[in-house]
């Protein structure tokens, strides 16, 4: 049976309902603590690229089960009420990630623009993944 909507058509739906941090925006939220930055990537993209500084690595496959406060998985950082802002390579992910965070009730969560790709080509901080791990 042939698919009926494309990846690309889920990712502009989910744009259309969820917030979208323009690289600026993110940027001048690193330093805020009642931020949390979450990188949704592959492990191994974290150790060839990278991260931003200070985020909590919380892989895409796991997310909603670490923000679930239900799930043997719950990860407390979710249960702060603070602000979460997401990001992946690409932003395709994110889009995604972020809209289900939104269908959870998880607020205020928001994504940025153009991914992790376009914050390290507008040359913002970046740090090495090197050693850490996900905590809680």
């Amino acid at each position: 049976m042939p698919i009926t909507r494309s990846s690309q058509q889920l990712v502009a739906e989910a744009r259309q309902r969820i917030q979208t941090l323009s690289l600026e925006q993110a940027r001048a939220k690193l330093e805020d603590p009642n931020v949390v930055f979450v990188d949704i990537r592959d492990v191994r993209e974290l150790e060839r690229e990278g991260m931003v500084p200070g985020a909590f690595h919380a892989p895409r496959g796991m997310l909603e089960f670490w923000v679930d406060p239900a799930s043997p998985y719950f990860k407390t950082i979710f249960g702060s009420g603070k602000q979460f802002v997401l990001y992946c390579a690409s932003a395709w992910r994110s889009s995604l990630a972020t809209a289900t965070l939104v269908d959870m009730g998880l607020q205020p969560v928001a994504h940025i623009e153009g991914g992790f790709s376009a914050w390290k080509a507008a040359g913002y901080p970046t740090e090495s993944k090197l050693g850490s791990k996900p905590s809680k």
